[in-house]
């Protein structure tokens, strides 16, 4: 699946939140949504990317986004990941990976220089019409927040 670019259409999904209940693109209609896309919740680098999304959730939400993330974890992993680490915004899953693919955060990408298949860390943030506003993809977990803020012209 192609990346997407700004201007696109966000694809719309469904998926079940940490919390067993159904989240979709179109809850956050008439809002920014800033969605990442993580490979696996509780690995180091998901979870200090995860950490800095809470801790810069009142600095985001208070210039106008929401974030959820998105990852294939189940949503009894990802329930244990929110309590575990605090975590104030929701999570979801998608097992079968097809939003993943849909925003082209899944597909073929190096991990200690070989080629895999799997989750391509990426954010992407969708503006109140539902276009892209933002993608980035590939990009490390260490200091995404602030290269996001940054991007999207705010405080830090």
């Amino acid at each position: 699946m192609p990346k997407l670019e700004i201007g696109d259409s966000a694809p719309d999904f469904r998926l079940t939140a940490a919390d067993g209940s159904a989240v979709s693109l179109a809850d956050y209609r008439g809002k920014h949504l800033v969605i990442f896309f993580y490979p696996a919740a509780m690995t180091p680098g998901c979870t200090k990317e995860a950490c800095d999304f809470r801790d810069s959730l009142s600095t985001l939400q208070g210039a106008g986004y929401e974030v959820v993330g998105i990852s294939p974890d189940a949503p009894a992993k990802l329930a244990k990941f929110v309590e575990k680490e605090s975590l104030t915004y929701p999570l979801l899953s998608d097992e079968d990976k097809a939003t993943l693919t849909a925003y082209g955060a899944y597909g073929e990408k190096k991990l200690y220089g070989k080629t895999v298949t799997g989750v391509i860390r990426s954010t992407i943030v969708v503006d109140p019409e539902g276009k892209v506003e933002l993608a980035k993809y590939n990009i490390k977990a260490t200091g995404h927040v602030a290269s996001l803020s940054k991007a999207l012209n705010l405080a830090g």
